[in-house]
């Protein structure tokens, strides 16, 4: 036999041996995860997004995301506390069998919120407000005007929708993370990856 069929046998061996896996096989890292599939090893790295440098950025735009940062670092808590009780209310609301108790139970989560959140939202700016909206939605899956909807019914969603118009806002509005809400977005991944207190 000559050194090359050697090396041919000891290199097919392996292979062909190796290929016989047809079940995934999972080994699971800190950061990321992998498996072998017919003998071809596939990893699954977690999603990576890129956005431009702030280097290449102007000082008026510069100027205009630490505007941001800083709106968005002021409402995004209040947008995570109002997931979380919204998923608390949505849990405990579910269960009252009678209209008369479900009404009884909005009220005191009102006087609950109104006295937890009041002074903040009364001292938030017109931009701040639109972008707690933005985030509420994210957080929830839900419009403001969809919650106020489920709770309180469609008059009051109605009305509260009116008086937000008169000054600016719009209780319908969706997050858009991949046009209009990108930048947000971004401080919000930031925020929560810790580069940002």
């Amino acid at each position: 036999m000559s050194k090359w069929s050697i090396l041919f046998f000891f290199l097919l061996v392996p292979l062909s041996g190796f290929s016989q896996i047809r079940d995934t096989v999972p080994y699971h890292y800190e950061n990321y995860s992998s498996s072998v599939i017919d003998s071809l090893p596939h990893v699954f790295l977690k999603e990576i997004i890129i956005y431009p440098s702030q280097s290449t950025w102007s000082p008026r735009q510069i100027r205009q995301y630490t505007t941001l940062e800083r709106k968005v670092r002021k409402v995004y808590p209040m947008a995570k506390v109002a997931a979380l009780k919204v998923a608390e209310y949505n849990r405990i609301y579910s269960n009252f069998k009678t209209e008369r108790e479900r009404k009884a139970y909005v009220k005191q989560a009102e006087k609950e919120l109104f006295k937890d959140f009041e002074g903040e939202i009364r001292h938030m700016t017109m931009s701040e407000g639109r972008i707690l909206i933005k985030l509420i939605d994210r957080e929830t899956s839900q419009t403001s005007f969809e919650i106020i909807k489920e709770f309180k019914g469609g008059f009051n969603a109605f009305f509260w929708q009116t008086v937000a118009k008169i000054f600016g806002h719009d209780l319908k509005a969706e997050y858009d993370a991949k046009n209009e809400d990108q930048m947000i977005e971004y401080i919000v991944m930031q925020i929560d990856m810790g580069y940002i207190q």
